[in-house]
C-alpha cells in the first residue's frame, strides 16, 4: 500500500524546517559547539518553577476555559493598558507559534495574501500556506528595516494582513519607531490587519521595541510569549491581544485544536509577570556585545539590537550560506543557513545564547574558516 496517497497537498508542498534539520544533525555529532538553538541558556527562575510545581501538587491539572485563566488575563490586561493605553481582548495561547497559527487560520481565506518581510521566521510562510493564503515576501536587505515603499508596492486587492517581527529573528534588528508608525499608516490607508510577533520584546537591548499597538491598536494583533523571556520555551506559553472579533475567532479555533494552554503553567505565568528579569537582559546585552566584537573582523552583519541572534553574510569565497554552514559543521560548529529564513542563500544565523567560553571558541573557529579561504 502506498501510504503517501493519503497525504494532503497543503503539507506535501512544505519542506521540513531548516532549523530542525540542524537539530537532527546535532544529535549525530560529538559535543558540537551549537549556535543553532533559538532558546535561552538560562534556567527558569526558581520562584516560577515553584509556582508551576505548586499548581501541579494542588491538582490544577485539568482544562481551563479556552481564553485562559481569568487571573492570568487580568494580570496581563493592566500591563497592556499601561503600555499602549489600550484595552484589547486577551487570549492565552500555546506559545506565540500557537497564536500565529490561530490568527492565520482565523483571518485568511483561500487566495488571501499575507505580506511578510524577508528574512522572516521559518514558520511564517508555512502557516500562511496552511491557512490557504498566499505569501508575499518583501525583501528588506541590506538594512533589514521595514521597507515601507516596497511593502506599499506589494499590496493588492487580495492583501489581508502584514506580519511584522521586532526584535527580529533571524537578524536581531529592532525596527525604528518611525518605520513602525509608517507601517501603521500604510495599514490604515489600505484597511489591513497587522500581526505583530513580539516574542523577543523583553530582550531589546538599546531601547524598547516599538509596537504597532502604539499607533494602530484597532487593527493590531499583538503576540507575546513567556518562553524566550523567562527560559521556559518548552512550556509553550503565550498570549494574543487584539480586537474582540479577531480574538473571538481565535478562541473558537483554540476550542477545536489546542483546547487551552497548559493549566498549571498558566499559574506559573502569573508569577512570571512579577519576576524581575533585568539581570538576564543585562547578561544577554553583554553576550551581544561580545559576539559582535568576535565576529566583526570576519563577517558583515547588522548589529543586533534584540533577541539573541547574529545574521552574518557568508564570505564570498563560499557559494552561499548553505555551503558555509556545511563547512562549519565539518569543524564541529552548528549554525543555521539563511535559506531557512529567506529566499536568499547568502547568510547564516548564529545564536549567542551559549556560555561565554563556547561563544569565544565557536566564533574563533568561524572566523578562521572565513579567513582561510
Amino acid at each position: 500500500m502506498d501510504a503517501e496517497r493519503f497525504l494532503a497537498r497543503r503539507t506535501a508542498a512544505m519542506s521540513a524546517s531548516g532549523i530542525r534539520r540542524i537539530f537532527d544533525l546535532a544529535a549525530t555529532l560529538r559535543d558540537p559547539i551549537d549556535f543553532s538553538m533559538g532558546q535561552p541558556d538560562f534556567p527558569v527562575p526558581e520562584n516560577i518553577k515553584r509556582s508551576a510545581a505548586d499548581a501541579i501538587r494542588a491538582d490544577r491539572n485539568g482544562y481551563t476555559v479556552t481564553h485562559g485563566l481569568s487571573d492570568l488575563r487580568e494580570a496581563i490586561q493592566p500591563r497592556i493598558q499601561r503600555e499602549f493605553d489600550w484595552q484589547p481582548d486577551i487570549l492565552v495561547t500555546c506559545g506565540v507559534s500557537g497564536g500565529l497559527m490561530l490568527v492565520m487560520m482565523s483571518c485568511l481565506d483561500p487566495g488571501d495574501e499575507a505580506i511578510i518581510v524577508d528574512p522572516y521566521f521559518v514558520s511564517y510562510p508555512r502557516l500562511v500556506t496552511l491557512a490557504g493564503g498566499r505569501t508575499v515576501a518583501v525583501d528588506s536587505a541590506p538594512s533589514y528595516q521595514l521597507p515601507i515603499d516596497r511593502i506599499g508596492q506589494a499590496i493588492t486587492n487580495r492583501t489581508k494582513l502584514i506580519l511584522v517581527n521586532s526584535p527580529n529573528n533571524p537578524t536581531g534588528v529592532v525596527q525604528p519607531t518611525d518605520r513602525i508608525e509608517a507601517l501603521c499608516t500604510l495599514a490604515d490607508e489600505h484597511d489591513l490587519l497587522i500581526v505583530s510577533d513580539e516574542i523577543y520584546n523583553m530582550l531589546s537591548f538599546d531601547a524598547p521595541a516599538a509596537s504597532p499597538a502604539c499607533f494602530a491598536p484597532q487593527r493590531t494583533v499583538v503576540l507575546r510569549g513567556f518562553g524566550k523571556s523567562y527560559g521556559m520555551t518548552g512550556w509553550r506559553m503565550g498570549f494574543a491581544a487584539g480586537p474582540a472579533p479577531v480574538i473571538r475567532e481565535m478562541a473558537k479555533l483554540q476550542q477545536y485544536t489546542f483546547v487551552c494552554a497548559p493549566h498549571p503553567l498558566q499559574h506559573a505565568c502569573i508569577e512570571a509577570l512579577d519576576t524581575d528579569m533585568t539581570d538576564v537582559v543585562t547578561r544577554y546585552r553583554a553576550k551581544r556585545d561580545l559576539a559582535v566584537a568576535l565576529l566583526r573582523d570576519a563577517f558583515d552583519f547588522p548589529t543586533p539590537a534584540g533577541g539573541f541572534f547574529v545574521y552574518c553574510r557568508a564570505p564570498e569565497s563560499f557559494t552561499g550560506g548553505g555551503a558555509f554552514v556545511e563547512a562549519a559543521i565539518g569543524r564541529n560548529v552548528l549554525t543555521v543557513p539563511g535559506s531557512a529564513f529567506s529566499a536568499r542563500d547568502t547568510h547564516f544565523r548564529i545564536s549567542y545564547a551559549v556560555s561565554e567560553d563556547r561563544l569565544r571558541c565557536g566564533c574563533a573557529i568561524l572566523g578562521e574558516l572565513a579567513l582561510s579561504q
